[in-house]
């Protein structure tokens, strides 16, 4: 039960997530993964591309090379994409070193397949610089160094070391010298590569940077909220002492001569409850700042929860009609604590705020989701709002420091997993939807 609902002025898993992300490599964090992915299917296609190569050459242009070798090297790069691609599948967190080494297994096959057919003689030798090129984008400053010093080691071995590649004789026209072909293979070949990896690796490494900046937005959005958790609970024990102090007063002043009166004994009757009712304010702040789950949660049911919600804010509240609609026929127990009262409160004000003659309240649920939909005849949203919802300081009021209302909504709805809509109805007035799943909240997994 103690981990169904966070209080909102716990630090959330995203600010973790930033906290730990922001001292790594982003390419290696949150884009190694899809990066990865697309080194699997590089692969992929230089086994159909030697494959290929291979059958042309040998058929078709009769050149003898030591084939048997040569697919024995081919299976070894099978045989490591596979392997990749079922360590990569599931695990979603791939490093800077991982992907050094990766690249290093394509150098080292590359120089074998060279190594066999004619080291720097083979045209395809300047698919090294495609290695180096995909190094640079991929990996950090030190590994591309390495690619360089290594590939251009290999170079070095393969004019020293490799198999000869014997040639027919070459047509006098240099357009079909086969060598010549060869080079302009592997240009286009080079070209044609890096320009389709190079543009889906960039878009990775976008999606990336703008998943970090929305977890660094959310860090800042929750350190806000810790903030204002920590100056509603002060609050909170600053008010305690003048409202104890007013409660001893209004008791004197009911036993005292001079207030016997009916009409002022009403109207300290009426302060009291008020003092009452702003001790229980109080309660409910110093019980939802920080204190454990157990602490601020009642165990009730869904139906009952809701009922006593409207009910007590009917009472308290002067709205002209309110239209409460409880569609939910499958009543189940459940654990609310007043973080959740407080945030369907904040939007029950707010439309009464925009439309003080009438507010539409509906609840339901569909499957393991809880709607809760809340309507109002008011001006609706500024069309700038709707695009900024759940920012702070986002008000329609018009006044410095108001819009947090939304804001915590937000942020309470997204720690349950739920979320938060809003639109402007075109009958008018303005309509928010609050969906959360029933497991953030049922009491049935800790029976």
């Amino acid at each position: 039960m103690s981990g169904k609902i966070e209080s909102v002025t716990n630090v959330s898993d995203a600010r973790k997530r930033w906290v730990g992300l922001s001292g790594g490599n982003i390419s290696g964090h949150l884009s190694g993964h899809k990066n990865m992915q697309q080194l699997i299917q590089l692969r992929w296609i230089a086994v159909i591309g030697q494959l290929s190569t291979i059958f042309v050459v040998t058929v078709v242009f009769g050149i003898e090379l030591p084939v048997r070798l040569m697919l024995e090297v081919l299976v070894c790069l099978v045989a490591f994409n596979i392997a990749s691609h079922l360590r990569w599948h599931e695990r979603p967190m791939v490093s800077n070193k991982e992907l050094f080494l990766a690249m290093l297994v394509d150098v080292a096959i590359l120089t074998a397949q060279l190594y066999l057919s004619g080291g720097t003689t083979n045209p395809f030798v300047f698919l090294y610089l495609l290695q180096i090129i995909l190094s640079a984008l991929l990996l950090e400053a030190w590994s591309t160094w390495m690619i360089v010093g290594i590939t251009s080691t290999c170079l070095v071995g393969l004019s020293a070391f490799s198999h000869p590649l014997v040639l027919p004789r070459d047509n006098e026209s240099l357009f079909f010298s086969l060598y010549v072909q060869g080079i302009l293979i592997c240009f286009v070949l080079n070209a044609a590569l890096l320009a389709f990896f190079i543009i889906r690796i960039n878009a990775n490494l976008r999606a990336g940077d703008a998943e970090l900046a929305e977890l660094r937005n959310r860090a800042i959005e929750e350190e806000h909220i810790v903030r204002m958790g920590l100056l509603a609970s002060g609050a909170a024990h600053e008010l305690g002492t003048p409202l104890a102090t007013l409660s001893v007063i209004l008791g004197d002043w009911r036993r005292m001569p001079e207030f016997q009166s009916k009409d002022l004994q009403a109207e300290i009757a009426e302060m009291e409850t008020q003092i009452l009712r702003c001790k229980g304010i109080v309660s409910s702040i110093l019980l939802s700042a920080g204190e454990a789950r157990g602490e601020s949660s009642v165990k009730t049911t869904l139906r009952t929860f809701l009922d006593e919600l409207v009910a007590e804010w009917r009472d308290s509240r002067s709205v002209d009609h309110f239209d409460y609609r409880n569609l939910i026929e499958q009543d189940i127990p459940v654990a609310f604590d007043s973080v959740l009262k407080q945030m369907i409160c904040n939007v029950l004000d707010n439309a009464a705020e925009a439309s003080p003659h009438k507010v539409t309240f509906e609840v339901a649920r569909e499957g393991d989701i809880l709607h809760l939909q809340i309507a109002d005849e008011g001006p609706g949203f500024p069309p700038a709002m709707l695009t900024q919802l759940g920012k702070p300081y986002q008000s329609t009021k018009g006044r410095h420091g108001r819009g947090l209302g939304l804001f915590l909504v937000v942020n309470v709805a997204r720690k349950l997993g739920g979320a938060i809509s809003a639109r402007n109805r075109e009958q008018g007035g303005a309509l928010v939807e609050v969906t959360l799943p029933l497991a953030s909240i049922s009491l049935e997994e800790d029976e």
